[in-house]
């Protein structure tokens, strides 16, 4: 086990090369891009750009190996991790993804994100993430409950309910936080439901969480097109990615009047310009695990996804997926970024050129951690709300994190990524500079 914590970082101002390696932005992937985002603020931080090296050293990192017997009775090792960026405005806060491509850059700025995220909609929290580097249809059942028991005991002298809060993410569930919360409660001897979120509702979850992340694109989706100018009923939907977010995001759009006229996911991407019947959609995605032979869809290569006209396109898949060449050949009018950081920041300038408004994840996708929030207060008071009082608070901290960010947008003349991170950036080094340094 590793921990890198902030005292094994560099000393603020301190130049590029004589930072730690995992710091450095060039060719980090995604941590690279989020701090070409961070720098893109620092204009507009005023006297708070004194503090801005917080924003580019993680608080915490904890790297961990997660040996687990296999059911042929071999072991197994994984590596897993725990990022926390900044808690200086609350506990940490961010979900847990399973994945064979996930690398610590990756969960760096995932971390970081979800502390941009957490402070542009005003809830009090820090950013967090993690993950391990496994592909989980690899294992049974059984494996997948004693890894993610095991990672649990590694990561749980840094997690807590008023610590970090772990929560799902890619490939992670509503029983995978059972399990999480389990063993968190059976390693301190005490029941506590807080310290994940997105469980199940039996376990101390909040009703409405597993759509909530999509609402929320969905939400904002509704008042960026009031903007634009654009209607709902009869606009064009292009969605990539159809799970808890792309999926809610779409049934919404075409619950509203407009045709989802195309998707993609891991098993391919199709096409219908009369609009796809997105209830039998997501009942084929059950039966077969992914959108591939749905008819009377056309198939496509999934480089012709990115070519379609549309007038709303909704990344809700992994990162780094609007990159510059993509950005170029785009046909839409509105971006709404389910995912997390699809967009590369190279991208971001082009598309801008190209006049395509973007509503960043930051914004976008909070929906997930807003009523997440909601859950967590929810454990504390053991008094929990109906869904109609969920929808209709997530429904009011959108709508109020939207509105914010687009008055500093217009106010400033930068794009709504900017001004999010404006707002975001400022509440989190605001708060940084009022506690100080201790010691």
């Amino acid at each position: 086990m590793r921990l890198i914590s902030e005292t094994a970082c560099a000393p603020a101002q301190t130049p590029a090369h004589n930072l730690p390696s995992y710091l450095q932005p060039d060719g980090l992937g995604p941590w690279g891009n989020y701090l070409q985002q961070v720098d893109r603020v620092l204009p507009h931080l005023g006297n708070l750009s004194r503090w801005v090296e917080t924003l580019k050293r993680p608080k915490r990192i904890l790297i961990v190996d997660v040996p687990i017997e296999l059911d042929n009775g071999t072991v197994a090792h994984f590596e897993g991790y725990r990022v926390q960026h900044n808690v200086s405005r609350g506990p940490g806060k961010g979900g847990v993804r399973f994945h064979q491509d996930v690398t610590l850059s990756e969960v760096m700025a995932l971390a970081a994100w979800m502390s941009i995220k957490n402070a542009a909609v005003n809830v009090p929290y820090g950013g967090a993430k993690g993950g391990v580097r496994v592909d989980p249809r690899l294992l049974s059942r059984g494996e997948l409950e004693r890894m993610t028991r095991r990672y649990t005991s590694e990561i749980g002298i840094i997690i807590g309910p008023n610590q970090d809060i772990p929560a799902p993410d890619v490939n992670t569930n509503e029983q995978t936080m059972a399990w999480m919360m389990d063993t968190y409660s059976m390693n301190v001897g005490a029941t506590t439901t807080g310290v994940v979120t997105g469980k199940p509702v039996d376990l101390g979850g909040s009703l409405g969480r597993k759509e909530a992340t999509g609402r929320g694109v969905y939400t904002v989706g509704q008042l960026a097109c009031q903007h634009l100018g654009l209607s709902v009923a009869g606009a064009r939907v292009a969605v990539q990615g159809l799970g808890n977010v792309g999926g809610v995001a779409a049934r919404l759009f075409a619950q509203a009047g407009a045709r989802v006229v195309a998707v993609q996911d891991h098993s391919g991407t199709i096409y219908s310009d009369a609009g796809l019947d997105i209830h039998a959609l997501l009942a084929h995605v059950q039966a077969y695990g992914g959108v591939a032979g749905f008819a009377p869809a056309q198939a496509l290569e999934s480089e012709a996804f990115w070519q379609l006209e549309s007038d709303i396109l909704i990344p809700a898949a992994l990162e780094q997926q609007i990159t510059p060449e993509r950005a170029l050949r785009l046909q839409t009018r509105l971006i709404l970024e389910g995912a997390n950081g699809p967009t590369l920041a190279s991208a971001d300038d082009i598309l801008a050129e190209r006049n395509i408004l973007v509503v960043p994840d930051v914004i976008a996708n909070a929906g997930g951690v807003t009523v997440s929030y909601f859950e967590w207060v929810q454990d504390f008071s053991s008094f929990f709300w109906d869904e109609e009082e969920i929808k209709r608070r997530l429904v009011r901290v959108m709508t109020e994190a939207f509105d914010a960010v687009w008055q500093v947008a217009d106010e400033r003349r930068v794009s709504l990524r900017t001004a999010a991170f404006i707002v975001a950036c400022r509440r989190i080094l605001h708060t940084r500079e009022l506690r100080g340094l201790y010691p």
